[in-house]
């Protein structure tokens, strides 16, 4: 048995050539690449301790995914646009960090269309490497981007316009129960650009012919490393539950499925620090 010792980071993802996601997890300075130890026995034991992601400073309570109360109320990549990027308000000059903000936010975004189980519309930064990072966190088994748009604040307002015909969440308890039918995207695609055209076209006026695109691309098909889904989702608390043990039968999201119908968000507990216990 190994055991790592460290704080959480979310899950590293990639796809191979065949689009499955492939995961590795951080663990203080270890990289633990579990795919390999999908069927195996693993365990985590929580020291009560966590450390903020950004500042590592020891905290009593996690906020935002990892974040101590000091950065959460002072740092960009935690303020309350960050989950509603149609609010941004770099523009009026009132950014916590304008620095950050030109970096992450006044580049291009992508609006794309999602199937975790539900069909979603969301907005991302990274398509380059053909399946963003963002699909696979969400858990999306099929994706597509329909727009690009010139920065964070146009693709809120993109995403709010979209939002009046397609949902904008993702219910994480249908992402783990199975792996969903096939959506059609493009004909859902053409559907709500119809349905929103004449706002598209105002916001085009307003911000410039360059402020958005429409995109054409076509469907992207991702898998996960699951060997059985839970029949009855049974969600473990760190907080509630310290320590626990079983078989990995799969990963999906950033959820481990363990036996019993269990499953975590390892992301949600981004900070903590813990062991791990794993064959190998």
């Amino acid at each position: 048995m190994t055991v790592t010792q460290g704080t959480l980071r979310k899950m590293r993802v990639h796809v191979d050539d065949a689009h499955v996601v492939q995961y590795q997890l951080p663990v203080g300075e270890n990289l633990i690449d579990m795919n390999e130890l999908i069927g195996t026995e693993v365990s985590l034991t929580y020291s009560g301790n966590i450390y903020c992601v950004h500042c590592n400073s020891k905290t009593k309570k996690s906020f935002n995914q990892g974040y101590c109360y000091r950065c959460l109320i002072t740092l960009a990549q935690c303020d309350s646009c960050i989950i509603k990027p149609e609010q941004c308000h770099y523009h009026e000059g009132t950014c916590r960090e304008p620095e950050w903000g030109e970096q992450h936010c006044l580049t291009d975004h992508f609006v794309y269309l999602a199937n975790t189980g539900t069909l979603k519309v969301g907005i991302t930064r990274h398509v380059s490497d053909v399946v963003s990072s963002r699909w696979m966190d969400q858990g999306a088994s099929e994706a597509m981007v329909i727009l690009r748009v010139k920065d964070r604040l146009t693709s809120g307002e993109v995403e709010t316009l979209c939002k009046q015909h397609i949902a904008d969440k993702t219910n994480w308890r249908t992402m783990l129960k199975g792996e969903p039918d096939s959506a059609d995207l493009v004909a859902t695609r053409d559907r709500i650009l119809s349905e929103i055209q004449p706002q598209l076209d105002e916001l085009q006026q307003k911000k410039g012919l360059q402020a958005l695109s429409t995109v054409t691309a076509d469907p992207v098909a991702i898998h996960y490393p699951v060997e059985q889904y839970p029949e009855k989702i049974k969600s473990i608390n760190l907080d509630k539950t310290p320590e626990f043990s079983g078989t990995l039968q799969g990963i999906k999201g950033q959820y481990w499925l363990l036996d019993g119908d269990r499953v975590i968000n390892m992301r949600k507990y981004a900070g903590y620090d813990v062991e791990i216990g794993y064959s190998g």
